[in-house]
């Protein structure tokens, strides 16, 4: 190879490495076809060039920024940790302030019920059998109500005279003229004082006793009334 020709290839890998830099990278494959010896070549020295401080300086950097890195995520969860905390604290005041409203909010009886004296009361909207009343009841966790002084006897004849006849849990079914409660327990000499004048008189099979007028009456068992249930109410925190 001449001169000539070489001088020639020369100005053609300059060329070459111009339309390179200054090309996209579609055009620029072109360049690099004539020329890769040219380019691995710059290559080569431009690493030659970098040496053990650059790499030491890069490996620097690079700890340096991984360094920043951890130092922030730790900063962002101790900030994290304290924003729960104080989200934390939020809520117990926020708690401790509403508490006094959450406990007037507490009712000792169900919407439907009346409370009276510790215990809550179920006056049925519609009417059915005795032993009917006495499931229904049991149902809702309560029992056909049982009469236990006279203020609550009182109370319940004042409301069944208001509301219409209702059955109690009283009844002489296990032996006549002999009368029980539901829970079992026998009927006071006291409360017979309650019993309606001429009552009870078990005219027509009469063996369930109900709130009538005034006073107590013992009915058919299988006639419908509204019947009354009972429970204890709930205790509700101190105001």
């Amino acid at each position: 190879m001449n001169d000539s020709e070489e001088g020639r290839l020369q100005q053609l890998g300059s060329l070459d490495e111009e339309h390179l830099i200054s090309s996209d990278t579609r055009y620029s494959l072109k360049g690099f076809r004539f020329q890769s010896p040219y380019i691995l070549k710059k290559a080569g020295h431009l690493c030659r060039g970098l040496g053990p401080f650059m790499l030491q300086f890069s490996c620097l950097t690079l700890s340096t920024a991984l360094l920043l890195a951890l130092l922030v995520k730790v900063s962002n969860v101790a900030h994290s940790q304290q924003q729960e905390q104080a989200k934390k604290e939020k809520i117990n005041q926020e708690m401790t302030q509403l508490k006094p409203q959450i406990n007037r909010l507490c009712r000792p009886c169900s919407w439907d019920w009346t409370l009276f004296q510790g215990n809550c009361y179920f006056f049925s909207k519609f009417q059915q059998n005795w032993n009917d009343s006495v499931i229904a009841c049991k149902r809702l966790d309560a029992q056909l109500v049982v009469i236990k002084s006279g203020d609550e006897q009182s109370f319940l004849q004042q409301t069944s005279k208001e509301k219409g006849y209702a059955w109690m849990g009283l009844s002489d079914l296990k032996h006549e003229g002999v009368w029980h409660w539901v829970d079992g327990s026998h009927l006071l000499f006291s409360f017979m004082k309650y019993w309606n004048k001429g009552e009870p008189n078990n005219e027509w099979e009469e063996d369930c006793a109900e709130f009538r007028g005034d006073g107590w009456n013992d009915a058919p068992c299988a006639v419908k009334k509204y019947w009354i249930c009972k429970k204890s109410a709930m205790s509700c925190p101190e105001k």
